[in-house]
């Protein structure tokens, strides 16, 4: 005859917060074994590409990380993906060149004006 079994801790509904494995003990009795969540990876603002290098825990276990597990080591670390960083700072670049393109234009507008 099959042994039953029952849940070991205090929640006793067959829900997705209390998922169980049925496995056999060493010493022959099988038992429940809990699972915990799969947790969703981190994901870049822009894009929604993952975010690597940030584990995939709940929000409550990701507060007790330390800063450096939390996010990664350079601008928009925990937040955007590389990629995506390299096209702003690109972006912010050549827009700086514009300004400055246009100033230049604009001299040389006015020396001629002058002649």
């Amino acid at each position: 005859m099959v042994q039953r079994l029952t849940y070991k801790r205090r929640h006793c509904y067959n829900t997705k917060s209390n998922k169980v494995k049925i496995i056999k003990t060493p010493g022959g009795k099988l038992t429940f074994q809990y699972s915990e969540k799969q947790r969703k990876v981190p994901r870049c603002g822009d894009c929604k590409a993952p975010l690597f290098g940030i584990p995939a825990v709940a929000p409550k276990v990701m507060r007790t990380l330390v800063k450096r597990q939390r996010k990664v080591s350079r601008a928009y670390g925990g937040s955007r993906c590389h990629s995506c960083v390299r096209t702003r700072i690109v972006r912010a670049f050549l827009i700086e060149e514009k300004k400055i393109v246009k100033d230049v234009q604009r001299e040389q507008k006015a020396k001629s004006k002058k002649k």
